[in-house]
């Protein structure tokens, strides 16, 4: 089964081999430096969840370091979100029209990484054609006991479902599937996954002894509309093809 087809059955597929080994190490060294960069802010960066669906898997301390737009940090992450075949990837997936909404660093550290909940991802930036994708850049071995990503696979077609944002119980997703029970996505340093916005994923926290890395490409169809009143950062950059729905109101505003 070719990627475009595991995608559209499962609603995630992983690609290898997408960069040359030298970019994906010139990417780790600029992860680091934004990480590096984060700690010595001062800022919070800490994004965990807190959730009561995980506060039994995971320590009332855990961590996950995180934030947006990596590629305000780096002129390599820019670099990244352009490249070529990994644009290719997602041309499969959602037309020739590919607009960047943001993008999002996770660091989940040693033995005391975050947990996510089951969500899916549309309840923060919906649009009206429903054409959200991830491309989630694994840069370090992603693993089960790293807390890799788990998808429940085939729920993209479920469509959108309410109140799916994994901030509260949801019978319709909290007492059919179980995070433990989703696919685990085992991915190799420089290898991506692509997940569909409607499916449901979360991940176990990282009890290993080694930090999991990964960067969030969130993407959707130039022939899309993030629907009005998202407030979410939707940086509206084109890296293929044309924005069909730009107007000069939404883009001088950063508005839906």
């Amino acid at each position: 089964m070719n990627f475009t087809s595991n995608f559209n059955k499962k609603g995630y597929a992983i690609a290898e081999n997408v960069f040359t080994a030298e970019f994906i190490s010139e990417l780790v060294l600029g992860y680091d430096l934004i990480v590096k960069q984060l700690e010595e802010s001062g800022e919070n960066i800490n994004a965990r969840w807190g959730s009561e669906l995980t506060q039994n898997i995971e320590k009332n301390d855990s961590v996950v370091i995180h934030t947006h737009n990596v590629q305000s940090y780096s002129a390599i992450m820019l670099t990244m979100v352009q490249n070529r075949r990994l644009l290719d990837l997602a041309e499969s997936l959602i037309g020739p029209d590919i607009i960047l909404h943001h993008t999002k660093l996770f660091l989940k550290p040693p033995i005391n990484g975050a947990a996510f909940p089951l969500h899916q991802d549309w309840s923060y930036f919906p649009t009206e054609k429903n054409s959200m994708i991830a491309a989630m850049v694994h840069l370090s071995d992603s693993t089960a006991e790293m807390g890799c990503i788990r998808v429940v696979p085939g729920s993209h077609k479920l469509g959108k479902l309410k109140k799916s944002d994994g901030h509260i119980h949801n019978p319709e997703i909290h007492d059919k599937y179980h995070l433990d029970e989703a696919d685990p996505i085992i991915a190799k340093l420089g290898d991506i996954t692509f997940f569909h916005c409607c499916s449901i994923h979360g991940s176990m926290p990282n009890v290993s002894d080694k930090p999991r890395k990964s960067i969030l490409v969130q993407l959707y169809s130039g022939n899309d509309k993030i629907i009005d009143g998202n407030q979410h950062i939707n940086v509206q950059l084109v890296l293929r093809g044309h924005n069909h729905r730009a107007t000069r109101y939404n883009v001088e505003t950063n508005a839906s």
